[in-house]
Formats: C-alpha cells, structure tokens, sequence
C-alpha cells in the first residue's frame, strides 16, 4: 500500500534527505488525516539524523524562507502558505514518575513510533527514494482506523502512567473522530487517572475545549465521567450528578440534563463560549436545590449563584478570565428570564429590560434557553418553541421601536452632578435609576427631553435646587 503524496514539500524532502544521507518519514495526525480524508495543515517530519538540519536544507531549497528552530527540542518548524511543517529528529524517551517531560535521547524510526500515544497517531509514510510512499504501520494503526478504535501502542498503563495528558487525548479523539476507546485502554484510564494531577491545566483545559467543540460533546462528558477524570478535574460537573426523591417526588438528574442542553446548542453554534455557557447554565443547581413540602424540588437563585461562580471556575481551569468569561457569567445570570417570559406572557416592559441587560447577546441567550428544552413530552417541547418565537418576534418588535439593545440612557450621572451642582452621591444614582425604570417600563419615551423632565422632577422630590434657585418646588 502506497499513499499518494500531493503536497510539494515531500518530494523537497525527499530529495534534502537523500542529500544528507538521512532517513525521513512523515508521521502522525497527517498520515492519520489522509487515510480518514480529513483535511490536516500540521505536517510532522521525522527524521533518523538532525531534524534542524533537515528543515533547514528544505527551507534553502525552497528559496530561503525562514525556519524557526528551538534548539532546546531539537526541532524546527517552517510555515508554507497555510501549512506548518516541523521537523525532529527520531528519538526515544524516558519518563519519571513525577513528570510528563520525558528525558529524550536519538533513536530510530522504531523507537519513534514506540513513544506514539495511540496507534492510529504512530503511522508513518516513507519520503525516501528506495520506498517513497511506503506506509509503515507496525501497530496496525491502519486496522484501528477502519475498526474505528483509539488503542495504544505498547501497554496502557506505561502510556498514561508516562504521559497522563494522554488519557484526556483518548477521550479527545474518541469524540471528535466517533471512535471506541479499546476496552483495556479504557480501563487503564480509570485505573491511572489519578495521574492527571501533574499536568498543568492549562493543558487539560486545552483538550477540554476541543472535547467541548466536538460535534457531539457529550459522548467526551460521559467518558471523563465514567473513567474518573471529571471529578478530578472539573469537580462542581460531577455535582450535578443523581437524582434525589422525597414523598414520591424526584427531581431530572441535572448532569445528563446538562449534557443534553450541551449537544442542543452545538446544532446550532461553534462558539466555543456559548457552549461553555450551556455546560454552566445549571451549576448552582446543588448548591440551591430545596425541598418544599406541597412543591417538590425549587432550585430558587441558581442563577445569580451560578454566575457568581463561573470567575471561580475560569479562573480553577485557567480559563480566560476577561470578556469572554464575562459572556457566560451574563448568559448563565439571564439564562431563566426567557424561559419565564415564555411562561407567563410578554409584556413591553420585559422585554424592554431583557434587551437592556442582555445587549448584543441576546440572540445567543435564546439559543441557549431554546437548547434548554430537554423534555421527553413532544407537545411540552412545541409549546415553548412556540412560545421561544413569540418572545423573538417582540424583540425585534421592541428593539426597532426603542432600540435599547446596549442602551444607555439619555441622561448620565455626570450631567445630573452638574445640573444640580452635586458631587457624587446617593441622590445622584436615585435620580439615573428613576429615569431609566420610567423607560423600561415605559412610562416615558426613550428621548432626552423626557428624560431631562423626569430628572428635574426626581430632584424636586429629594429636595434639590437648580444653581440659583433657592427653593425646590420652582424648578
């Protein structure tokens, strides 16, 4: 079996090889990638001499373009059009028990493919003139890509015990590729997991979020779940976990509820934040949940305490803590206000405070309250669909009428500081609070004048005088 080769760099490579009287392979996710007709731009070359040399006499041939080298790795990298290329020389490793960083001396192609995480990762095709095209495949990767199987390729338990970081790449893989994690590498994850905790989380938020924008993410969810990983890594999730019944009345298991919440909203987006945004939307749920007598189970204020938690949790899984971790903390904040207007009827003023607090989010919360519908009863499901399209239909009603999405209103702290000649004070956001209740609620136009108005008459009422009068009522 050869593989045909379209990419102009491998014959470069091939011909710099031959000249430096060196061996080269190009291996990994690439070769992985073509046999599954994925479209790869990371190309990794392997070479059984001195990989900078390699890249370097490449990256001459082509013209002189530039090569990174990190010569601490022993690796180089050249970028073409949209591909990177990097370039090592064949190695074999050594670990310790108290690190993922292996200790690395030179090896042979072998020995490169013993280190490979999983089988399907250690297929390697020959660029040398004797065999060029030739795959070499000594764990039977090319079976497991047919069979659809994430296996390693020496004994499990070495491979993660070495490297745990790569148990959260087998869970990874397994969800965006919709593989099976073969049954004793499966079992040796649980049996290693505790291993997880010398890796940085930087790196496993880093598999996380590729798990998260997976098509099917919770099929990773489960498996970190039932494996261990989640409770270690990600402990308020497995929280969420079970369902609990009092005098006959059980509450949904709010996990699978959020798992399934999860897979709705990625039918819909790729936004990686939005869908952070539905694994949180519940979060507090524990932390809140009640049981009233006569009533069943209330999770009353799960979602201010939820978004109060979400910095905490950003910040615990090295998650950005800036405008993005902002936008889940609003949506998970918000994510109940459509639900209930959906509920209860829609009136001007509700969605004018929707608009007003959800701003250019609000097409994003709706998708995440209509992803929230998870009821098995189909005519409950088309009632709040139909529900979902009304509340729509007002907000864009309302917004072209009073365009409040990011509204701020007309009269500001400091113009009322300046109109009253007062300093900052409780009077002043007393007055800024009046006026834009009065036009979310609509009981004033959302203009300047009616605003400056109801400004005069807010400071009549707390005593206030404009500069040179000296009695209230004469404003």
């Amino acid at each position: 079996m050869k593989a045909h080769l379209t990419h102009p760099v491998f014959n470069i490579v091939s011909t710099c090889a031959e000249e430096l009287h060196t061996e080269a392979f190009v291996i990994g996710g690439w070769v992985r990638d073509l046999l599954l007709q994925r479209p790869c731009k990371d190309i990794d070359i392997v070479c059984t001499g001195n990989g900078i040399a390699l890249a370097e006499a490449v990256a001459h041939k082509m013209g002189g373009i530039q090569v990174n080298v990190f010569r601490n790795f022993g690796t180089a990298q050249i970028k073409l059009d949209d591909y990177d290329i990097e370039f090592v020389g064949a190695r074999k490793e050594s670990y310790r028990s108290d690190s993922r960083k292996p200790e690395v001396e030179s090896g042979t192609l072998e020995d490169d493919q013993n280190r490979r995480d999983f089988t399907i990762n250690a297929l390697a095709i020959s660029l040398n003139i004797g065999n060029y095209g030739s795959f070499l495949d000594p764990f039977h990767g090319i079976d497991d890509l047919k069979a659809k199987i994430i296996r390693t390729p020496l004994n499990p338990d070495i491979t993660y015990s070495d490297d745990p970081l790569r148990m959260m790449r087998a869970i990874r893989f397994s969800t965006q590729l919709g593989f099976e994690i073969e049954k004793e590498s499966l079992d040796a994850i649980t049996r290693n997991k505790d291993r997880i905790r010398i890796i940085s989380k930087e790196r496993i938020s880093d598999e996380l979020n590729k798990i998260i924008l997976s098509p099917v993410p919770s099929v990773g969810f489960k498996l970190l779940f039932n494996t261990g990983l989640l409770k270690l890594i990600f402990p308020q999730m497995v929280l969420l976990h079970g369902v609990e019944t009092l005098e006959g009345k059980g509450h949904k298991d709010n996990f699978y509820h959020t798992l399934q919440v999860l897979d709705n909203i990625c039918s819909t987006t790729n936004d990686l934040w939005l869908r952070w945004a539905a694994i949180l939307h519940d979060i507090a749920k524990p932390q809140t949940k009640r049981f009233e007598v006569g009533h069943g189970w209330t999770f009353h204020g799960h979602e201010d305490k939820g978004s109060r938690m979400v910095p905490k949790i950003f910040g615990e899984l090295k998650l950005p803590l800036n405008e993005k971790m902002k936008y889940v903390q609003k949506l998970v904040l918000l994510h109940l206000r459509p639900i209930v207007l959906a509920k209860e009827g829609i009136t001007d003023s509700a969605i004018r405070r929707l608009l007003f607090e959800a701003g250019d989010d609000i097409d994003d919360l709706m998708k995440l309250c209509e992803a929230d519908i998870t009821s098995k009863n189909t005519e409950k499901v088309k009632r709040y669909l139909r529900n979902f399209g009304l509340v729509r239909e007002k907000l864009k009603e309302i917004e072209a009428k009073d365009q409040l999405r990011n509204w701020q209103p007309p009269i500001s702290g400091e113009e009322i500081m300046k109109t009253f000649e007062l300093k900052a004070s409780p009077a002043v956001g007393i007055i800024k609070t009046a006026i834009r209740e009065a036009i979310l609620d609509g009981l004033i136009p959302n203009n300047y004048e009616s605003a400056y108005n109801l400004m005069l008459e807010e400071g009549r009422k707390l005593g206030l005088t404009l500069p040179g009068l000296s009695e209230g009522p004469e404003i």
